[in-house]
Formats: structure tokens, sequence, C-alpha cells
């Protein structure tokens, strides 16, 4: 077995979790779950089969396994991993998930999530469920397809937390660790817009929720979303809302931005 299907809109029921250790009193382990799934972040290395495929483990690889699948684990000596054994509800768009694979960068996140999970089960099930809904969907993003080049994703998380402030393209390229020309050469193969475009219609968007579901002064809107001058910031709604603030805020424009995003 390589790969299983999993749906993640609604949170597993989470029937045990903690820290398992093996390889002690025995160098192979055989078992199977006949209801529940398993979810594993190992931290050393060792073998795990799946029905029959070998998979090989080392620190920071994840595994995801169905219930009834026959797993046999050969160690080394002593091994420790989180687990958690749970089901799914089966809702929500189908997901195509590596039975094993390296979490890389997300390991220390992985970790964290299932350490603190493992911590608030006894009192706090429901917060504990959560984490572990966390680390699946971390786990299920570790193997999807599309997903943004890293300089573009920081790029996008760089602007996303600072929309109140002055954002530039070269300060953003920096965040994302390139250059100004590779990066909008890497944004517009990736999003079909500029670093430009998609400021200004984050910014718009915000605006437009404060607008509509706040009352915040107009004047606070605006610079929340990073206008220091009101007259550019009434500009910027006619040209990418439709209607100036006040008209947004009465409703008068629609819930989404215009279809498409002039780009300068």
């Amino acid at each position: 077995m390589e790969h299983v299907t999993v749906r993640l809109d609604e949170p597993p029921v989470v029937a045990n979790l903690g820290v398992a250790v093996h390889g002690v009193a025995s160098r192979r382990d055989e078992f199977l779950l006949p209801e529940l799934w398993q979810l594993h972040l190992y931290g050393y290395t060792a073998e795990l089969t799946v029905d029959g495929t070998t998979h090989p483990i080392r620190p920071g690889h994840v595994s995801l396994v169905p219930p009834g699948a026959r797993v046999s684990y050969r160690y080394r000596g002593r091994s420790e991993h989180f687990y958690a054994h749970l089901r799914l509800p089966g809702q929500g768009a189908a997901l195509t998930v590596p039975v094993m694979q390296h979490a890389g960068v997300d390991t220390p996140l992985l970790t964290g999530l299932l350490r603190h999970a493992v911590a608030v089960a006894p009192t706090a099930p429901a917060m504990a469920a959560a984490e572990v809904w966390t680390v699946l969907w971390r786990v299920a993003d570790l193997a999807a397809s599309g997903k943004p080049h890293g300089a573009v994703a920081a790029a996008v998380s760089h602007v996303e937390a600072n929309l109140a402030g002055p954002l530039t393209v070269p300060d953003v390229a920096a965040a994302a660790g390139v250059s100004h020309n590779h990066l909008t050469r890497l944004f517009h193969a990736e999003t079909g817009h500029t670093v430009v475009a998609y400021i200004r219609r984050r910014r718009l968007e915000r605006a437009r929720h404060l607008l509509r579901e706040s009352t915040l002064p107009i004047p606070a809107v605006a610079a929340a979303v990073g206008f220091d001058d009101l007259q550019a910031f009434n500009k910027a709604c006619r040209r990418e809302l439709g209607a100036s603030p006040r008209a947004v805020r009465a409703g008068a424009a629609g819930h989404g931005t215009r279809a498409s995003v002039t780009e300068r």
C-alpha cells in the first residue's frame, strides 16, 4: 500500500494517543487495527510494511495507515514515536496521501502539536482532537499537488502579516529570500498576477470586510489596510470594489471584488 484516501472536512474522533515505546522486548511487531486509522510521527530508523509494501522509516517521517491494514514493524532497538488512533467521519473532498512521507521543515510543528495533544487529552479531549485534526491537514498538505513555490508562499505570508504597513516588492522579495526580479517572475507564473496587484486586492478585500462587518470609522479602516491617504483609499475602493467606502458600508457593492484586477 503506497497511498490512502482521506476526507478531513470534519474533525476526527480520537480513540487513543500517546508516546509508544517499541523494540525493547522484540525487534518486530505485527498487528492491525480493524476499525481505527493509525497516525505515527517517528524519531528513529526502522521499517514499516503495510499490506505487503515496505516503507523505510527515518526521523521526521510520518505515516497514515487505514483501518484493517496489516502492519509489520522491524526495529533496530528502543524506538519511540507519537501515535494517534482515530476514526475519520468520511465527509468532504477526497484527499490522496502517501502512507509514508517525510515531514521535512514541518517536523517541529507536527511534534509540538502532537506533544500538546497528548498532554491535554486527559482533561480536554476536544482540544486534543483539534490538534490531531490540524496534524492530519498538515500531513495531507505535505503531498498536495499545486502547492505554491516556497518563495511565493513566503511572500504571501509576509504580505498577509503586513497589510496595514508599507509594502514594497523589494521588501517582500527580501522576506521571501529571493531577488525582486525572481519573485516577480515566480509570483506571476503561479498566480497570474503581479505582487502589487495581489497586495492591492488583499487590502481591498480586508477593507470590504471591515466596512461591512465592523463599525470602525472609515479613516481607521483605511489605516488598517495600509492607506494613510483617504482620497487614495476612496479611489481604490471605487476601482476594486465598485463603490465608495460609504457605499460599500451601506451594502451597495457586491460581496466579491471585481473579477479582474488591474495590474499596475
